[in-house]
């Protein structure tokens, strides 16, 4: 009985010696010992083969990288006109004015039909302007089924 007690209060001290102690950590770069530092240098000097104070500083911020959530393609001129021939359909530009390029005329119309559309009137072609406009996503409408053939009350009276 003594001797049971004895190891689960040697386990428990082991335990919790365990639990206080940090954990062991690997030589990484993040918990490596400190070196001593380097000794100071006047700003706008050099000594050999390390940078100054001032260059250390101004580091530069690095470039965004361009994936696909932030590029804008511009749309093609048969695009433009597209978009232009839904708005004279719609009577918001004349025939004339959809020629393929995007102008101050076309801007007008579009901002025109966002605002009677009760769409954001910024005159830039986004989703819903072009949606609104007819030119959105293209979507295969599935068959209807056909209806089954209409039963008359003469054709069930006639059994009987």
């Amino acid at each position: 009985m003594i001797r049971k007690i004895w190891f689960c209060a040697i386990g428990i001290v082991m335990v919790a010696l365990a639990w206080g102690a940090p954990p062991p950590q690997a030589a990484t770069k993040k918990n490596a010992p400190k070196q001593a530092p380097k000794p100071a240098t006047r700003q706008g000097t050099k000594t050999s083969g390390s940078r100054t104070a001032a260059s250390r500083q101004s580091k530069k911020p690095a470039a965004p990288r361009t994936t696909w959530r932030n590029r804008q393609t511009v749309p093609s001129p048969e695009r433009y006109r597209e978009i232009q021939e839904a708005l004279v359909a719609k009577g918001y530009m004349s025939q004339e004015e959809a020629a393929g390029n995007w102008g101050d005329s076309s801007t007008a119309a579009l901002k025109k039909f966002q605002a009677d559309q009760n769409l954001e009137t910024t005159g830039k072609i986004n989703s819903l302007s072009l949606i609104a406009l007819g030119l959105g996503p293209k979507r295969d409408t599935p068959p209807t089924p056909p209806k089954p053939p209409a039963q008359t009350p003469d054709a069930g009276s006639a059994r009987q």
